[in-house]
């Protein structure tokens, strides 16, 4: 009993030394709709890498660190990537907390790009580029779209494969878990 006693106190102590982890329980806890679909993971670093700015500056992975972040893989040419996309847009309005950064992986013509967003008036979103998939493919995107959430160490804690409405209940319920 005593041991069992211990445990619990330790696994209380570890998970309120760390908010990062102690969340994904809370989180996994409410997990309805297409937030069912984000399997979970240990903490993993996101790969080293730099993407491209709309226009053109560089910026390391390391800058998606310091809050929540929700990391969308897409491609102009994908129709669940557009079909998703206005709300990934509308999550990061309602949530400003939350960092949302889209990544345009492989070829996606600039023009294609901004034609796309202005169409579907996506504009709150941070978004990136990722020409040579080399960002995309240390991250294990085999397909699109998917989606990665890291915590505010900058470390992958769950991932999503295909589209998902980011900005439904389900959605806006799994994040406030999160503590995002």
């Amino acid at each position: 009993m005593l041991r069992i006693g211990l445990c619990v106190v330790y696994t209380a102590l570890a998970l309120g030394a760390n908010a990062a982890i102690a969340d994904v329980p809370a989180a996994q806890s409410v997990q309805a709709g297409d937030m069912r679909k984000v399997a979970f993971q240990d903490p993993q670093p996101m790969p080293e890498g730099t993407l491209l700015t709309m226009d053109g500056a560089e910026v390391p992975t390391g800058d998606l660190a310091g809050q929540w972040t929700v990391v969308n893989f897409w491609a102009t040419w994908c129709p669940p990537c557009r079909h998703e996309m206005p709300s990934l847009d509308k999550l990061q309005v309602e949530r400003p907390d939350l960092k949302v950064v889209t990544i345009a992986s492989g070829r996606n013509p600039l023009p294609k790009i901004r034609a796309f967003f202005d169409h579907a008036d996506i504009g709150a979103v941070t978004s990136l580029r990722d020409p040579d998939q080399s960002l995309s493919r240390k991250a294990g995107v085999i397909g699109l779209p998917v989606t990665l959430i890291l915590n505010p160490d900058g470390q992958v804690v769950g991932r999503l494969t295909g589209d998902a409405d980011w900005s439904g209940p389900d959605a806006l319920a799994f994040f406030d878990a999160l503590g995002s």
